[in-house]
């Protein structure tokens, strides 16, 4: 494989700024972030073949017998790591996974992304995400001892969470990660670091290391930080709503000045399609037991599917047009959690919305009440549907999908409905606190 520009410039660089390892970051399919070190004199290798690794080791890659993989950089994700010593950098790139005959893998949860944003580019869009990801702080990592009791968008005084903040924001910064907002969440110790809208596979990287940066800035604080999707019962659980938009060249495709709400046909469509597969996307959005403990009534993660402009109980909610800001028209889908695999995620929602696009679907009305104040039977007259209740469910939904086995290829979808069964299984058996609360003494 031939040296590329970006190859060459990021060589140079490791020789100018006396790189001493570079970190091959990739993600398994549950959406872990896996790495391993090379030395400079490795990394020209590296680019022209790549570095083999054993995949049958990998959560979701590969069985034994075929368990050769290889890691191939990609120049453009290359960043010093900003939390190593200065006098002895550390740089990381993303990596695509390959077999050794050189063809893309197909449970690379990157070349699963890439697949469907592909697809949407034939038909002349460019995918742009821009999520927001919540998590809690804690005192350490054996429990749920908050630091503050701090509200929405409250300034608590200078303390372990402002200086995280500030470090974490710094971080991701100087990555080239740029950050729109930070601020305290609704619960207490709970907050959220709110990236700028990408590319949707830059978009997945950068969410992938976020995540990693939000844990080691709070190992620095002598923190715990998590993404657990429900960690406390009684308050509200972690979510990462997802504002999407489709771009045709520089025209943003979801706007259209003609129509009474801004919102073109395109837009329509992809909407009704996030909102026909949502059940079947809950296993990738929401993907572990404990995701459907956050996804209840009373806690502002939705739980109905619907859409609104302005309800904010909607399952999508579209952000008031702006006169000016065109391009900022969007979705923003609010049950994702921020647990998932970006690139798994960001796929089923695009493949969601494409198949809206490409079969007109039609967008149901506007709930522009609120949907936890309607009976049962109301929202049943309205068709509006109810989200997985439960793991189970949810791994039901999806089982019987072929727009997410489509989506996903058959390796993954396969691998992710094994898996789950499993921990759905495991989860079922156990016999939780409540139960022995509520029930030992008395039964």
């Amino acid at each position: 494989m031939a040296i590329t520009k970006d190859a060459e410039y990021v060589i140079k660089t490791v020789k100018e700024k006396n790189v001493s390892f570079i970190r091959f970051w990739f993600t398994d399919v549950l959406g872990f972030l896996k790495s391993f070190a090379i030395t400079p004199k490795e990394l020209e290798t590296a680019f022209s073949d790549g570095m083999g690794f054993d995949g049958s080791s990998i959560e979701g890659f590969a069985r034994i017998q075929e368990s050769d993989m290889m890691a191939i950089p990609d120049p453009s994700t290359f960043e010093l790591l900003p939390w190593r010593p200065s006098d002895q950098p550390v740089a990381r790139m993303f990596c695509d996974v390959q077999t050794t005959g050189g063809q893309p893998f197909d449970a690379d949860p990157r070349q699963v992304l890439r697949r469907n944003v592909e697809r949407a580019a034939a038909l002349g869009y460019t995918y742009y995400v821009g999520p927001e990801l919540e998590f809690f702080l804690f005192e350490d990592a054996n429990g749920t001892v908050p630091l503050d009791n701090g509200g929405y968008f409250d300034l608590t005084p200078l303390d372990v969470a402002s200086d995280f903040r500030r470090r974490a924001v710094f971080y991701l910064e100087k990555m080239g990660i740029p950050v729109e907002y930070s601020h305290h969440e609704v619960a207490p110790s709970q907050h959220e670091i709110d990236l700028r809208y990408s590319d949707a596979m830059g978009m997945a990287d950068n969410v992938m290391t976020y995540r990693l940066v939000v844990k080691e800035a709070a190992h620095e604080s002598d923190v715990y930080a998590t993404f657990m999707p429900k960690p406390i019962g009684n308050q509200n659980g972690n979510g990462m709503h997802v504002h999407q938009s489709l771009f045709k060249g520089s025209d943003n495709a979801f706007f259209d000045a003609s129509s009474p709400d801004n919102l073109s046909k395109t837009a329509k469509h992809y909407i009704a399609g996030c909102l026909k597969h949502a059940r079947e996307m809950s296993l990738i959005t929401n993907q572990w037991a404990n995701s459907y403990k956050r996804l209840i009534p009373g806690f502002e993660a939705p739980v109905y599917v619907c859409w609104a402009q302005k309800n904010r109980s909607a399952l999508i909610r579209v952000p008031m047009y702006r006169e000016g800001h065109e391009k900022a028209t969007r979705i923003e889908l609010r049950f994702p959690d921020p647990s998932c695999n970006p690139y798994l995620a960001f796929a089923v929602m695009l493949a969601a919305g494409l198949e809206g696009m490409e079969k007109e679907y039609e967008i149901p009305e506007q709930a522009t009440d609120n949907i936890y104040d309607m009976s049962d039977e109301e929202r049943i007259s309205r068709g509006i549907e109810e989200l997985p209740s439960n793991l189970g469910e949810a791994l039901e939904a999806f089982e019987n999908s072929d727009l997410m086995r489509k989506a996903l290829g058959d390796h993954v979808f396969e691998y992710i409905c094994e898996n789950k069964r499993k921990e759905w299984d495991e989860y079922r058996s156990q016999v939780h606190q409540y139960e022995l609360d509520k029930y030992l003494s008395v039964l």
